[in-house]
């Protein structure tokens, strides 16, 4: 049997909304990856005010788990605020976060892992194939080519929100998204701050509860207009450069 490689300490990181069918398994499953790669673990779920009975579950497995640390909003504040909160409450070494949908394994964090070496500070997954209805294949596609375009990002898939880094690049890297964009703005400053990714491919799963945030309408409309705020702040005025400086 190989060998799996271990961490001094890793924060697993869910951002949830609406999630109370699969957050569960997502914590459960989180809770025996870790255990595979280090010995000092923590996870850190945030319920973005759901409206389902995601608070219940968490509680209930918060009491029986004490590595699970649970932040709930009383209002859906968005997925990237969500995130944030759940990146500023993380105190180990490294963090990895994926969403609570289920739409990706977290025992395929020991992958992730095992591409950490010299000259890695992030490591990123990349669909193995996309597993979604044929039309949110169709506008993903589409928002990859047009966001590697606008961003001249270097990764395969930005949009595999399946990462690990080391918690420390969050002092250089400095996060202002509340929205989904949250991802780019991570990848791009991180690229341009000069951090090094290693790329790993990883499964991603058709969606067993709920229905996605992101691919309505009225919230790609608004997506629209937050792309190219956050393209005219860090591509064009390269504000976060110029605070570097």
């Amino acid at each position: 049997m190989e060998e799996v490689r271990k961490v001094s300490s890793i924060s697993a990181v869910f951002p949830a909304y609406n999630d109370g069918g699969t957050i569960p398994s997502m914590v459960l499953t989180a809770l025996i990856a870790l255990k595979e790669v280090t010995d000092d673990f923590e996870v850190i779920v945030t319920n973005d005010g759901s409206a389902d009975f995601t608070r219940q579950v968490l509680d209930a497995l918060a009491e029986r788990f004490p590595e699970l640390h649970v932040i709930h909003k009383e209002k859906n504040g968005g997925y990237g605020a969500a995130l944030r909160s759940g990146f500023s409450a993380a105190t180990k070494d490294y963090i990895f976060y994926t969403d609570g949908d289920g739409q990706y394994n977290p025992l395929e964090l020991k992958n992730l892992v095992g591409a950490l070496g010299e000259g890695v500070d992030i490591v990123n997954g990349f669909k193995i194939q996309r597993h979604d209805p044929l039309y949110r294949k169709i506008i993903g596609r589409i928002y990859h080519h047009i966001v590697k375009l606008l961003f001249s990002f270097k990764l395969k898939d930005v949009d595999c929100d399946f990462r690990l880094f080391r918690r420390d690049i969050l002092d250089t890297v400095k996060l202002e998204s509340e929205t989904g964009t949250i991802c780019l703005e991570l990848v791009k400053k991180m690229q341009d701050a000069g951090f090094r990714f290693a790329e790993v491919p990883v499964n991603h799963y058709y969606r067993s509860y709920g229905k996605s945030q992101f691919f309505n309408w009225r919230h790609l409309k608004n997506s629209a207009t937050q792309l190219l705020s956050l393209w005219w702040k860090i591509v064009v005025q390269k504000d976060h450069l110029k605070q570097a400086e």
